[in-house]
């Protein structure tokens, strides 16, 4: 029976929380947009080196508010124009 409770449960699992690179938290999140093509990416910027690490193309503002949702942390509106 628990299985078909299971099956016809409304309950969705939550995903997982990522895992930011060590050392880096919710103050290192950039974004980078490119001067020829225009695509924007965010991630964590390193601080040794400056690149971007974890980068994911971002389209809109949800996409943002996912990445920071992925981490566990909650968007404040830092990257709106």
């Amino acid at each position: 029976m628990r299985i078909f409770a299971n099956i016809f449960s409304k309950h969705k699992k939550s995903a997982p929380t990522l895992t930011p690179p060590n050392g880096l938290g919710q103050a290192d999140i950039a974004t980078e947009s490119s001067t020829c093509t225009g695509e924007t990416v965010i991630g964590f910027r390193s601080r040794g080196d400056g690149r971007l690490l974890n980068a994911v193309v971002v389209r809109s503002c949800a996409d943002i508010e996912a990445f920071y949702h992925s981490y566990g942390y909650v968007y404040t509106g830092r990257f709106d124009k």
